[in-house]
Parts: C-alpha cells; sequence; structure tokens
C-alpha cells in the first residue's frame, strides 16, 4: 500500500511540474486525481 501511494505522491509531483498556467495546474490536478483512484481500484 506504501508503495502505491509513493508512486501516486511521485506522479502529482511531477504533475504539478509539467503545468505552467493556473488552468494547466487544474488540469494536471486532475489527471493526478484519475492517476490515484485507478490504483486505488486495482489494488481492491
Amino acid at each position: 500500500m506504501s508503495r502505491y501511494l509513493a508512486i501516486a505522491c511521485a506522479l502529482f509531483t511531477l504533475s504539478l511540474a509539467a503545468c505552467n498556467t493556473i488552468a494547466g495546474a487544474g488540469e494536471d490536478i486532475s489527471k493526478g486525481g484519475n492517476a490515484i483512484s485507478n490504483t486505488a481500484e486495482k489494488a481492491k
């Protein structure tokens, strides 16, 4: 479980670092949330 959390945090950090605008940040956060949700569903 902690491994998935570490991966999710790393992806979230990378997505925030990649955005250049506030709108881009919102999209990146949304994509990060989707990735975390998908990972959680797979871990069930």
